[in-house]
């Protein structure tokens, strides 16, 4: 029975086995293995079998962090879909928009800051930016920043391509994948998608997903967002705020939380989501407020520009693209106008336009470049860069998720996006967040970050002297050689819930089904207590000072 060239036929089942596979050493045969006169050969089958389990169990342990094939941090920015001239006029006519048209509605205190530093407020209300003094806030941005955990071992340092995955979003609604259908989204559910973002490897990061729709006083809304956030994770984690007053008692929240204020400021592990303009070419004036009191409390903040092109923002990519850049540059002018050298993010966060019926269509090709493109920008000005990838149309974590999920995130990490917002987890063009698609765009962003680490080439993986032991009186092929057994677990990633099986062996568990497959993680994950929970003197201290909802 003849293979395909590059699959090995395993001659114990007829069928045919990937050479990518983990287990293929384990299962390989020859001629030899069926001739029952050939001692040599059973001895080395049961060599085999005796340690096949404990190769197994090898196999399946967790590898040390600096054994993973992949890991937060790894440097993108091969793909670059604007050509250099593209990014020099992108940069001049972002440039011009801020000189001639400027953004309208800033506050009285932020027009008192930016004025001062040298923007110029029209007869018409608008604020006007000089490229001096563009120039002169962007010599003195935050570069190199760290965005901190609540555990070290979580720190993101985002400098030049550094790539991370984590959530984003303010989904109104839970998908339902069992009855196929979609629910108000609560407090305990953002909750239990913190928790399980804490145990999944790729996850680096997570930004609130979900609106606690079943708070409705917002002040509350807001400090359970940070408690169910905190409380379900150690990893760095972003939230908003809707008033200036509820961003003072969430800096409260979270000193209690990192033990006291001195401790917050040397090592904030809560970031702001602000949306501090209304595109387009507006700011949002309560937006600011917060960003202002977030600013003097020590929080990073991330400057989102979120215009939809051909709605609140043009319809050409590089329109969409310019706009966002103007935005965000006068979010640098803002922060740096109030604090030189604040750590802030840079996010260009255009979104597409089905342009047939003005609905978002944030799963679509345009928007995989737009976020490349707004990640070659923020790389040109040496600044941290955030942007939107992974968003799926689709309603469910189905094969149209799939292809719109891994699209935008792997242009986005090979673009070196310091920060990929909404990676996993989001459908509905931002309005669903789904648990079990969380857990499947863990694997998702774990094939994503393979593509970024890229091909090494050097003396050991060229692999001439393998080749040569292999073909010059060896056994002819690659599956038991010192270099595979080596390089397995570091140069290859295997997916945790995907399904690499054979139809046959497929057949013998059951036909297992993936959705399936991540709900049964998702139920194990949830079974167990959360591991970034409060100590329980700290826990009721905030208790006390604060209605929680959230149940630990």
């Amino acid at each position: 029975m003849d293979a395909p060239p590059g699959v090995v036929l395993s001659l114990s089942d007829h069928e045919t086995r990937d050479i990518n596979s983990p287990f293929l050493t384990d299962s390989i045969m020859t001629d030899t293995d069926f001739d029952p006169t050939c001692a040599p050969a059973r001895a080395a089958r049961a060599a085999r079998s005796g340690g096949r389990a404990a190769r197994h169990a090898a196999r399946m342990a967790p590898l040390a962090e600096d054994q993973r094939p992949i890991r937060a941090g790894m440097v993108g920015g091969r793909y670059n879909p604007l050509s250099e001239a593209d990014v020099l006029r992108i940069h001049e006519t972002a440039l011009t928009a801020l000189e001639e048209i400027g953004l309208a509605d800033a506050p009285e205190t932020g027009i008192e800051v930016m004025t001062r530093a040298g923007a110029i407020l029209g007869d018409d209300g608008r604020l006007r930016f000089p490229r001096a003094l563009v120039e002169d806030m962007l010599a003195v941005a935050a570069r190199d920043i760290t965005l901190f955990g609540r555990e070290s071992r979580h720190d993101m340092l985002l400098s030049g391509s550094r790539v991370h995955y984590g959530t984003a979003g303010a989904a109104v609604h839970v998908v339902d994948v069992d009855g196929r259908n979609y629910r108000d989204s609560t407090g305990q559910d953002l909750f239990d998608a913190a928790r399980i973002a804490d145990k999944l490897d790729n996850i680096n990061f997570f930004q609130r997903a979900m609106v606690c729709r079943d708070i409705l006083d917002n002040r509350e809304m807001d400090l359970n967002t940070i408690y169910a956030c905190c409380a379900g994770t150690s990893k760095h984690v972003g939230t908003s705020f809707t008033e200036p007053d509820f961003a003072r008692d969430g800096l409260k929240l979270l000193h209690m939380i990192a033990g006291g204020e001195d401790k917050w400021r040397a090592r904030p592990f809560v970031s702001n989501s602000n949306c501090f303009v209304v595109p387009p070419m507006k700011f949002a004036t309560d937006a600011c407020r917060v960003m202002e009191v977030l600013i003097e409390g020590g929080m990073p903040i991330l400057l989102l520009s979120a215009g939809q092109a051909g709605a609140t923002a043009p319809a050409p990519i590089a329109g969409a693209i310019v706009q966002a850049v103007a935005e965000c540059l006068a979010g640098v002018v803002y922060v740096n106008a109030i604090k030189p050298g604040h750590p802030a993010i840079f996010g260009t966060w255009p979104f597409v336009s089905d342009l047939r019926t003005g609905a978002m269509s944030g799963g679509s090709g345009e928007q995989a470049l737009l976020t490349a493109g707004c990640a070659q920008m923020h790389r040109f000005y040496g600044l941290p860069g955030g942007a939107a990838a992974g968003i799926g149309d689709a309603k469910l974590p189905d094969m149209q998720a799939g292809w719109e999920q891994m699209c935008s995130n792997v242009l986005a990490g090979l673009s070196g996006l310091n920060m990929v917002y909404e990676a996993a987890g989001m459908h509905a063009s931002l309005l669903g967040f789904c648990m079990e698609s969380l857990i499947l765009g863990d694997d998702l962003i774990g094939q994503a970050m393979r593509c970024v680490r890229g091909i090494e080439v050097n003396d050991d993986t060229m692999a001439l002297e393998t080749m040569r032991a292999t073909c010059l009186g060896g056994p002819g092929h690659y599956l038991g050689s010192d270099q595979t057994l080596r390089l397995m677990q570091t140069e290859y990633v295997y997916p945790a819930v995907a399904d690499r099986t054979s139809p046959k062996e497929w057949v013998e568990r059951g036909k297992p089904d993936l959705i399936a497959t991540a709900k049964a993680r998702k139920d194990a994950i949830l079974s167990k207590p959360s591991s970034a929970a409060f100590d329980p003197i700290t826990d009721m201290a905030i208790r006390e000072a604060f209605r929680i909802h959230i149940k630990v």
